[in-house]
């Protein structure tokens, strides 16, 4: 047989532990070319700019 814990656990000794299980909200910044909001560290979806260069080709409709 596996090993059993001899005493069960509390509940507040089990959230303590799960207290940084939760997940956090996105971080997101402002292009500093076209003003839309994208995640950091990646080029801007709608006009394709990172770090001030563009980087995509993006096509207007």
């Amino acid at each position: 047989m596996p090993p059993l814990p001899k005493r069960k656990l509390s509940k507040g000794r089990r959230d303590r532990r799960r207290a940084h299980d939760a997940l956090d909200a996105r971080e997101l910044v402002t292009c500093t070319n076209c003003g839309e909001r994208h995640l950091a560290h990646r080029m801007c979806p709608s006009c394709g700019h990172y770090a001030g260069r563009e980087v995509v080709e993006i096509k207007k409709d």
